[in-house]
């Protein structure tokens, strides 16, 4: 197999933790005998620096013709004073929106090694295996009108919850699928109480699962969602979500698995899927040698999985990870007793030489 791959490493600790992953696939090219064409562009803050905006029109054009996109993260400190249009975060917004990826898979799993590391208590949080599929393209970070105006008063700022039957099928199309593959529950939260958007997505969803008959379909409100995530998280399978209440409840799903440095994630819909990790730029490790590249690196597995269709190949990273983190090697952000701590590359060695 022969693929191309846009390889966008972005701000803080990305420059870090994009050379790990790709390390670690190309070993994979090597033991199986395919062969991974990288290109690289700017994005983000980085992107700014250099070229004026987030995300210039090379960058996107090479994201286009690739088979996939390896993004390390965006944003930073550096750029929170420019106007919102200019900020590194609407790259990755007009990524999704331009290469059509409307799906957002986040999997929080607990690896047995880490069940120490998570601040909730071992029988709650031992076995833990969601997946948290997030409307990506639609809702609030969308809708119109918005913005700012001014007022006699001051000012107010304006934005617009918006969904239509064809954006609230296609999610759900993908979480009945994504469960079909696991112990098939569908867990739709929304607020239906309140939101009128909410009212139609739970009507829509609901409609969906008359094709899935072999998937049990149950509802949630988000802030009953939030709290039976911390309470007992392993009632869940598959949770689907609009834009923003899956933006917050994977993240916390995320740490419940002990670090968010772990956890890798992919956005698809279309032709050209794009992975990366879910914990950001982290300015405050970044050049330190401290940043948590697993996250990465579980990316690029994803990547082989869901685009690639490889799926030995992308076991065979998930079990060089299992192995390494039990034979006790640690980034500081997982750190704990008994542990051996060792930084980004070193984390990315160790792995290579399990794999």
């Amino acid at each position: 197999m022969k693929k191309h791959i846009a390889v966008l490493a972005g701000d803080g600790i990305g420059p870090e933790i994009v050379p790990q992953a790709l390390n670690v696939l190309q070993t994979i090219g090597q033991r199986f005998g395919h062969e991974f064409d990288l290109a690289y562009g700017d994005v983000g803050g980085q992107a700014i620096d250099s070229r004026g905006v987030p995300l210039p029109p090379d960058t996107l054009a090479l994201a286009k013709k690739s088979d996939a996109v390896l993004l390390g993260a965006v944003g930073g400190p550096k750029w929170e004073g420019l106007e919102y249009e200019r900020r590194p975060e609407r790259a990755l917004l007009g990524l999704r929106e331009q290469l059509g990826l409307f799906a957002n898979l986040r999997p929080a799993k607990m690896y047995s090694a880490l069940v120490d590391a998570s601040t909730l208590k071992k029988e709650v949080v031992d076995g833990i295996d969601v997946l948290v599929v997030r409307e990506l393209t639609g809702g609030i970070y969308f809708g119109k009108p918005k913005g700012i105006e001014q007022t006699q008063t001051g000012h107010k700022g304006i934005n617009t919850e918006v969904y239509t039957t064809e954006e609230i099928q296609r999610i759900a199309e993908v979480a009945f699928k994504a469960a079909r593959k696991r112990n098939r529950v569908v867990t739709s939260v929304d607020k239906a109480n309140v939101l009128e958007s909410s009212e139609l997505w739970r009507r829509i969803v609901t409609d969906e699962h008359k094709k899935y008959p072999d998937v049990e379909l149950r509802h949630m409100y988000v802030d009953n969602a939030a709290m039976q995530l911390i309470r007992n998280p392993k009632q869940f399978d598959v949770l689907v979500t609009t834009n923003l209440f899956g933006d917050i409840l994977s993240d916390e799903a995320a740490m419940l698995t002990g670090s968010i440095g772990m956890l890798p994630s992919a956005s698809v819909g279309s032709k050209v899927g794009m992975y990366e990790p879910i914990h950001g730029s982290a300015p405050d490790i970044a050049g330190k040698n401290m940043a948590n590249p697993i996250g990465m690196i579980a990316s690029v597995a994803m990547m082989l999985s869901y685009s690639f269709d490889l799926t030995k190949e992308a076991e065979s990273i998930e079990q060089a990870i299992q192995k390494t983190l039990d034979q006790g090697f640690r980034t500081k952000d997982i750190e704990g007793p008994g542990t051996t701590l060792i930084g980004t590359k070193e984390m990315g060695e160790k792995i290579l030489e399990n794999l």
